[in-house]
């Protein structure tokens, strides 16, 4: 049986999700930014039914938290200060 350390080093440090669906981002700029900011992240790419906010605002979903900015660049800057 596995310890909750052996748990946890097993575990992304960072979790990181993103709506392929949303208007305001593009994945193949936004995903090296994100990759860049927290390398051992799991980035997770799918719809995350938050489509209020995302008609407006670009967003992600880090560690828990929703992160929403007018620009893909504001979002990954506020974004930047979750990483673990």
């Amino acid at each position: 049986m596995e310890t909750t350390e052996e748990i946890e080093l097993q575990m992304p440090l960072n979790d990181i999700r993103v709506c392929d669906k949303c208007r305001h981002v593009r994945m193949k700029s936004m995903l090296p930014k994100l990759r860049k900011i927290a390398p051992e992240a799991d980035v997770k790419v799918a719809c995350k039914s938050y489509c209020g906010p995302c008609a407006k605002y670009a967003f992600i979903f880090i560690n828990g938290r929703y992160v929403t900015a007018p620009t893909e660049d504001e979002a990954i800057a506020k974004a930047s200060k979750f990483v673990k």
